[in-house]
């Protein structure tokens, strides 16, 4: 059976465990910065074919399916933890506020802040102090980084200021008679 297009309407099974793969490396490593290649590494594809791939079997694009794995966690530390907002919004990977909160907003209906106040009135288990769950948040001790440490690197290079310059400058001297 074909799409229209000559492509085959439903992926093999080895496709779908490698887009199985990609999208739990996805689930895992929603935090950290990754990007569609990455993925695509884990899956064994190109970036192309990965994507639309992903698109046709999971219903979304990876990059909105991590985008809606980012929210769900940071509802869950909204009602569940306290933290600042902009805490939340870092402890998910987003690196503005500004896109946190108006993404927040699309998909949920209410702001973080109105998130967390319609938490707090209905109830529910006390708020984890903030500095317990930003304390246990990382990896367990023999976990296996979901993106490789050179990738990490070079990702965290990318986003590191580039160093200043550094002027000598010569004292002049002095005219003497």
């Amino acid at each position: 059976m074909t799409d229209g297009r000559g492509r085959g309407a439903s992926p093999s099974s080895r496709q779908l465990g490698a887009l199985r793969r990609a999208k739990d490396l996805l689930d895992r490593a929603y935090a950290e910065p990754i990007v569609v290649d990455d993925l695509a590494r884990a899956a064994g594809c190109s970036r192309f074919h990965f994507s639309r791939s992903f698109a046709r079997v999971y219903g979304q694009t990876p990059g909105r399916t991590l985008t809606r794995r980012r929210i769900e966690r940071a509802q869950e530390l909204l009602r569940a933890a306290n933290l600042s907002v902009t805490e939340v919004c870092m402890a998910v990977g987003f690196s503005s506020l500004g896109s946190f909160s108006s993404r927040f907003k699309a998909l949920t209906g209410q702001s973080p802040s109105e998130y967390r106040a319609a938490a707090v009135r209905g109830g529910g288990p006390p708020p984890i102090p903030g500095c317990f769950v930003l304390m246990w948040a990382g990896p367990a001790p023999d976990a296996r980084p979901a993106i490789p440490p050179g990738r990490r690197r070079a990702l965290l290079e990318k986003r590191r200021p580039p160093p200043r310059a550094t002027v000598l400058v010569e004292p002049l001297a002095e005219d003497t008679p």
